[in-house]
């Protein structure tokens, strides 16, 4: 477990299907990230699986953002996508509706990306955001992230391109 005394990341697991089930039907949710849209119907066990199965293979380590006093599901973030070889992960994190404008998204990735780059050894962790999505970007650069560029017209999902924006920060930061 990760905390910083306001909120807690946990280990995604079958307990956190209610809170991945409800992020799917967000709209905001659906519009910036590559959660299918319109998600296929128990998309939230596919979700979910994909992170047990990321964890045994080392190639992801996803957490649910809790409310560190409460335990209320908040979101959840986490390493979507490690590159072992290369000592380097994109981070991902998605915040509820009823959370957003309240800091827990900023304090969600500074827990991760403390974690990447110390516990885990990382060498670089990056950021992909849709570069329409102003307040993931303003997130990226309160936790110290580099704006690298844009990646114009990238393939995010089936039916769907934007331009994003690439942040990054190494260990060495």
């Amino acid at each position: 477990m990760l905390t910083d005394g306001v909120i807690r990341l946990v280990p995604l697991a079958d307990t956190h299907l209610p809170g991945l089930a409800e992020l799917i039907r967000d709209p905001e949710v659906l519009a910036n990230t590559r959660v299918p849209d319109p998600a296929p119907d128990g998309f939230e066990r596919l979700w979910l699986q994909a992170y047990k199965d990321g964890a045994a293979d080392g190639t992801r380590d996803g957490f649910a953002i809790e409310d560190a006093g409460t335990g209320e599901f908040l979101g959840l973030a986490g390493l979507v996508a490690i590159e072992p070889e290369a000592n380097q992960a994109e981070i991902g994190y998605i915040v509820s509706r009823e959370a957003r404008g309240h800091g827990i998204a900023t304090r969600a990735l500074r827990l991760v990306t403390d974690y990447a780059l110390g516990e885990v050894g990382l060498a670089r962790v990056q950021l992909l955001i849709s570069s329409g999505n102003t307040p993931s970007l303003r997130v990226a650069e309160r936790c110290g992230y580099v704006h690298e560029g844009v990646l114009r017209s990238l393939y995010t999902k089936p039916g769907y391109r934007a331009d994003t924006a690439v942040y990054s920060r190494l260990a060495g930061d």
